[in-house]
């Protein structure tokens, strides 16, 4: 009991903290023309929670056969958006929408463990990156694209691995528990979310 408590705050703990370390703007004084910077821009804190939670929700959400379905859905529409922002395409108040991809996918997590169909979640994981992506590519210059694409699509799959352990830890250490440690992750990247929604409005 108390290794499952102890574990349960480590990783809620660990989850938070990732997140707001720093209250900088993730889209902002960063260059954005090399593979190094391409690497570096997913750790900005909405990024961040957002693809460590994708992991996370695939392995709780979906069959075991299926988990790698959310994070091969985040990269993939995640790159065709970043390419059309390049281009030019944006939506109104995009930098908001990705503050509130982060209360999204909070949300997601407290609702795991209740039936879902696997293509509302995947529908919601690729309108959530589509964001994402054009946030990406909005600031890089077509000289530039290729070696950023791929430095941001490399840690975007680092941290999708990372939440799929996070995730498998819950269910390997926390069985009985998952449900309120889903929910206490949920609630606090949730939490997270709208702080940085905040951040944008103040």
């Amino acid at each position: 009991m108390k290794t499952s408590r102890h574990h349960l705050r480590r990783i809620a703990a660990l989850t938070v903290l990732a997140g707001l370390a720093t209250a900088a703007q993730a889209h902002t004084g960063h260059g954005t023309h090399s593979l190094m910077e391409g690497l570096v821009h997913p750790f900005g804190p909405d990024h961040l929670l957002a693809m460590v939670a994708v992991g996370i929700w695939s392995v709780s959400a979906l069959p075991a056969r299926q988990a790698w379905q959310g994070p091969a859905t985040f990269l993939l529409a995640l790159v065709v958006s970043a390419a059309l922002g390049m281009l030019g395409a944006t939506v109104p108040y995009l930098e908001h929408g990705v503050a509130l991809s982060v209360v999204l996918f909070g949300a997601m997590l407290v609702l795991a463990r209740r039936p879902m169909p696997p293509a509302s979640g995947l529908g919601l994981i690729a309108m959530a990156a589509a964001l994402h992506g054009l946030a990406h590519g909005s600031e890089t210059p077509a000289s530039g694209f290729a070696g950023y694409a791929a430095g941001f699509l490399l840690t975007t799959a680092a941290l999708h691995i990372g939440g799929v352990g996070i995730g498998l830890a819950i269910r390997r250490w926390l069985a009985e528990r998952s449900g309120l440690a889903l929910g206490g992750l949920g609630a606090a990247l949730g939490a997270a979310g709208i702080y940085l929604f905040g951040q944008l409005a103040a």
